[in-house]
């Protein structure tokens, strides 16, 4: 049951639902493009600073809360009570914590058990369910937004796979702009992580909501939540502006709770969901002879340059193997010339030789060698 006073029950406070539009709003502040592994991998400093846990998430709320925190004309939250501000922070760190992907299998088989069990569903874990759904909504959107916000999101994983190419990291998947089969991991993350994550989220809120419509059905009462953000005074106004949802003299506020058609809620978004499914499947087949066809041109190329690096080597060991004859050539010349000088007589050489440079009126040859 939530607080509520009057006789409506309301399950959230106004404290509940600004701490959930607020995670949403920073749930993502300085994102860098890159994953947490990336982050990991390359030991940045948000990485050192964070012992390699959630990084990005970690980031996301310490950023945001230092922006607060150093300029009063941010600080937003300036008018709650020192409780409301422990209890909103406290929120908003477990929501936005669990928007990273790594807690997700975890998230919904944790969800799953606390459905299957009489008691009440916690409000911090449902309340992380609810952004971490919003987080990855966009398969259940329309075909054009759905369509565009998946090339724009593969965009930056390819240009983070350009990064952990140009460092000599392995790929991350999703992230080899060359290879991977967009159309088929939209269809695998539709099957195996939207879908489901919102056949959870329909189910939890049924038995959240389900008893608070039947007891504002039998009351026909309404309530006002409870919160600082109820109770401040126009007095407690710290910025121009601030207007004070309880002050005294305005119009109390409507807080019943309206009847939910939860077959028309499901059957919506599994209808865009299907619809959206479909029109990735159809694109599989052409994806798949697309990424044949490079691979068979990737293979044809490989083998064209194997032969020619083949054919150079040939030609190389060719060019040697000529050379080596030719010197070889050269040697057994110059040995077989030796031999057969050998074997002539050296005196009939050296008297020719004499008579002829005698008749020349040259000293003899041998006597400039010095060999006599």
């Amino acid at each position: 049951a939530g607080e509520g006073t009057g006789e409506g029950k309301n399950w959230l406070t106004e404290l509940e639902i600004f701490a959930i539009i607020f995670s949403a709003a920073i749930h993502d502040y300085e994102h860098t493009g890159t994953t947490n592994n990336f982050h990991i991998q390359t030991r940045s400093d948000p990485a050192i600073l964070y012992n390699d846990r959630s990084v990005l998430e970690n980031h996301h709320l310490s950023a945001a809360y230092r922006l607060l925190q150093e300029d009063d004309e941010m600080n937003i939250l300036v008018n709650l009570s020192k409780d409301d501000w422990r209890e909103f922070r406290t929120l908003v760190i477990e929501m936005v914590m669990a928007t990273d992907m790594s807690c997700h299998f975890q998230q919904i088989k944790a969800m799953k058990t606390a459905l299957q069990q009489p008691e009440a569903i916690e409000k911090p874990k449902a309340l992380s369910l609810m952004l971490h759904t919003a987080d990855i909504s966009h398969p259940a959107k329309a075909w054009d937004l759905h369509h565009r916000w998946t090339m724009s999101l593969l965009e930056e994983f390819f240009r983070q796979g350009d990064r952990e190419a140009e460092l000599g990291l392995p790929f991350s998947p999703l992230c080899d702009r060359k290879s991977t089969m967009v159309a088929q991991s939209q269809v695998g993350f539709i099957d195996f992580i939207v879908e489901p994550t919102f056949t959870v989220l329909t189910d939890m809120t049924e038995k959240i909501v389900s008893p608070l419509i039947d007891e504002t059905s039998q009351t026909g009462g309404t309530g006002q939540r409870r919160s600082s953000l109820n109770s401040i005074n126009s007095s407690d106004v710290k910025r121009s502006g601030v207007k004070s949802s309880g002050s005294e003299g305005s119009a109390p506020i409507n807080n019943s709770v309206i009847p939910v058609d939860y077959k028309s809620f499901k059957a919506t978004w599994t209808e865009v969901v299907h619809i959206n499914r479909e029109r990735w499947r159809a694109k599989v087949p052409k994806e798949e002879k697309a990424k044949k066809e490079a691979e068979e041109k990737a293979r044809l190329a490989a083998e064209e340059k194997q032969k020619e690096m083949e054919a150079q080597s040939q030609t190389e060991q060719g060019t040697s193997s000529k050379a080596e004859k030719k010197t070889s050539g050269e040697t057994k010349g110059q040995v077989n010339g030796a031999r057969t000088n050998k074997g002539k007589n050296p005196k009939g050489d050296k008297a020719g030789e004499k008579q002829q440079n005698g008749e020349k009126g040259l000293p003899a040859k041998g006597s400039l060698c010095g060999d006599n």
